[in-house]
């Protein structure tokens, strides 16, 4: 079964070698160039898309609007995507030990942005990439909770992903 990466996890691409991805720095943010009005009452959020190459030749790269897909919530709804304040990556050039990095920047219902998923297929040197999917979320509400968890957080991506970390990092947990 296909395992969509964390949220900050490099992707290799086998067909492209040394080319990696990563989706990374999803957090709470305000588009610099104001807010669209199609958003009112949703909460802004950023993250990044980055590209680094570790090979020897250079890749042409290609990450623009229709190559990224936000979903937000446990039912996967659609967020709202500001095109306007995003930065994309349209036919750069990525050359060996260098990066590009787009922003993106989305809105959705605050309660929904604990569980976003996003969905990228980049194009390199015009072929199409497989889609790759990284999940992970905003703790928004983590600090108006109360101090005991609620039982239903115990069961949510970020809960579970805050654990898994916990257990790597203890003495003799793998």
């Amino acid at each position: 079964m296909y395992e969509p990466n964390v949220v900050g996890d490099w992707q290799e691409y086998d067909e492209h070698a040394g080319l990696r991805i990563r989706v990374h720095r999803l957090e709470a943010a305000e588009p610099p160039r104001g807010r669209d009005d199609a958003a009112a009452g949703l909460t802004y959020f950023s993250v990044r898309v980055t590209i680094e190459n570790r090979g020897s030749r250079h890749y042409g790269v290609h990450l623009e609007d229709g190559q990224l897909d936000i979903r937000v919530g446990p039912d996967g709804e659609g967020a709202f995507i500001d095109w306007r304040n995003s930065q994309f990556i349209e036919g750069f050039d990525v050359y060996p030990l260098r990066r590009a990095t787009a922003v993106l920047y989305a809105a959705g219902p605050e309660a929904s942005l604990t569980h976003v998923d996003v969905q990228v297929q980049l194009r390199v040197d015009d072929e199409w990439t497989d889609r790759r999917l990284w999940a992970g979320g905003i703790g928004l509400l983590e600090a108006a909770a109360p101090a005991a968890p609620a039982a239903g957080a115990q069961s949510s991506l970020a809960h579970q992903v805050s654990a898994f970390l916990k257990e790597q990092t203890e003495p003799g947990g793998a």
